[in-house]
């Protein structure tokens, strides 16, 4: 059974843009994939552009041709689009950062802040908490 989640950067002028991501959205899994390997702005915007994923891995892009949904590469990620021929999913576009964490966040909402920092939110257990590499403990 899937644990879905969506995943999510705020943009500058306040409003979030988020993809869905179908498998292993749990926090010590999708949770510390985020924190430990996005990091970086560019990258976390690139993740974004995919477009719905089917899974996170540490890399957004392939290191050659030979990555697809049915054989993917270590460690990439798997996008429907990109990696199964299916239409795009394009990311979805909330006002503000509350209006993202009361919307439809699957399982679990991650998202990615202007300060750099990554925010969970367990949709079944409520409640918002920062994430950090060392203590996980603090999720709801």
């Amino acid at each position: 059974m899937a644990t879905r989640s969506r995943i999510g950067m705020e943009m500058a002028d306040g409003s979030v843009k988020s993809i869905y991501c179908h498998w292993d959205g749990y926090v010590s899994n999708n949770g510390a994939i985020l924190v430990e390997h996005y990091t970086d702005p560019k990258k976390v915007e690139a993740l974004i552009e995919l477009g719905a994923i089917s899974s996170l891995k540490e890399n957004v892009k392939p290191e050659n041709g030979d990555h697809s949904f049915n054989s993917p590469q270590e460690g990439v990620t798997v996008a429907y689009h990109r990696d199964r021929g299916e239409k795009k999913i394009p990311p979805r576009i909330d006002s503000s950062v509350p209006d993202f964490f009361n919307s439809d966040i699957e399982e679990y909402g991650y998202l990615f802040t202007q300060e750099g920092e990554w925010l969970v939110k367990s949709a079944r257990r409520g409640g918002l908490d920062p994430m950090t590499v060392q203590n996980f403990s603090l999720i709801s």
